[in-house]
């Protein structure tokens, strides 16, 4: 096995279900793969190591005391409102549904699906402008950046 040095996020996972986790993912994904599997004591895999869209991650099942919060997320970008739908779909079934694009997956992981252009519009000079898109966002659970865009130019 080898060892790979450098940065990577560990999520602990409580339910002995990180290589579920990481594989569904890997799946979800583009670019994404599972690079390590280490097995416990019991040969049932104990930590993961695997790459989501070229960033480094790590699964440890960690035991029933360390379950994961909102303190620990994971944002996507996506380039349209389809890949938008698509993610927020299969990432949200078993899990639930939070306000500005943000979900728990069904294994407890936070993710936010933020389309591309969220940020910029949100963060805008033109403060009334940005106010308008940051408002819009709150009225949502699943971005619908068209919408944003509309409240952004002043047009919703």
């Amino acid at each position: 096995m080898a060892v790979v040095s450098g940065v990577a996020t560990c999520l602990w996972f409580a339910d002995n279900n990180g290589h579920e986790a990481a594989a569904f993912w890997c799946d979800l994904l583009p670019d994404s793969r599972i690079t390590m599997v280490m097995p416990g004591p019991d040969s049932a895999p104990i930590a993961v190591a695997f790459e989501l869209m070229g960033t480094r991650y790590q699964a440890l099942n960690g035991g029933p005391r360390n379950r994961l919060g909102e303190e620990t997320s994971i944002v996507i970008e996506t380039d349209t409102q389809a890949e938008t739908d698509r993610l927020w779909s299969a990432l949200s079934e078993g899990g639930e549904p939070l306000q500005c694009g943000w979900l728990r997956d069904r294994f407890g992981v936070h993710w936010q699906i933020a389309p591309k252009g969220l940020w910029e519009m949100n963060s805008d000079p033109d403060r009334a402008a940005a106010k308008r898109s940051f408002d819009a966002m709150l009225t949502m659970d699943k971005i619908d950046i068209a919408a944003i865009r509309a409240a952004f130019e002043g047009r919703a």
